[in-house]
């Protein structure tokens, strides 16, 4: 039955949907760790900044805490279910890259932290500020590098992202982007006059 009257609800996080995203991370002993985050995003393009929000008591915290560090690596159709696995596995208790069959790759700027291989956008990120915001801890960080994989790369050296696949998060369901609508200003792009008119 459709009823378009608004209920109103307690105040809580609907801003969806978001970034689906696999948080690698190690500690300066060799052990690593891939979280998944939710609350990730962009905080400024000049200088390039994001945030992930992590609950203090996950297993990744502490690694982050110690080190400054971590990567963001884009979720594609084909790494969903791994990343849903690590985000419900506690790294306490399995080594992820190796349950999954990921490779931890190398990073160029960071010291500690690796890559997942597997995913097209690997953005690395060194922490700036952690402010303690009540049930998560928000990590702001700066971009220093940034590897992408040469597969959506074209021979002009455009890279096509939204070729991969890549998956959003929207209020429980993992979703894949679907069909383009639009570029970013064709609401007030001029209209191309048709050849012979």
């Amino acid at each position: 039955m459709e009823n378009n009257k608004k209920i109103v609800w307690k105040p809580g996080n609907m801003l969806y949907p978001v970034p689906a995203v696999m948080v690698s991370v190690a500690d300066f002993f060799g052990n690593n760790n891939i979280i998944t985050v939710a609350w990730a995003g962009t905080l400024c393009s000049d200088p390039p900044m994001v945030s992930i929000s992590i609950r203090p008591k996950r297993h990744s915290y502490s690694m982050i805490k110690e080190t400054g560090e971590f990567v963001i690596n884009l979720v594609t159709e084909e790494l969903a279910y791994g990343a849903d696995w690590c985000g419900v596995k506690s790294g306490r208790d399995f080594d992820k890259f190796k349950e999954m069959g990921y490779t931890a790759g190398k990073t160029v700027k960071l010291k500690a932290a690796p890559t997942i291989e597997e995913s097209p956008v690997n953005i690395e990120c060194k922490v700036n500020k952690v402010m303690e915001l009540g049930s998560h801890h928000m990590f702001m960080a700066d971009v220093v590098c940034v590897q992408v994989s040469g597969k959506y790369m074209d021979k002009a050296g455009r890279f096509h992202l939204n070729d991969g696949g890549l998956v959003a998060y929207s209020h429980g369901d993992y979703r894949k982007l679907g069909k383009k609508i639009g570029t970013f200003g064709y609401s007030v792009a001029k209209k191309r006059k048709r050849s012979g008119k």
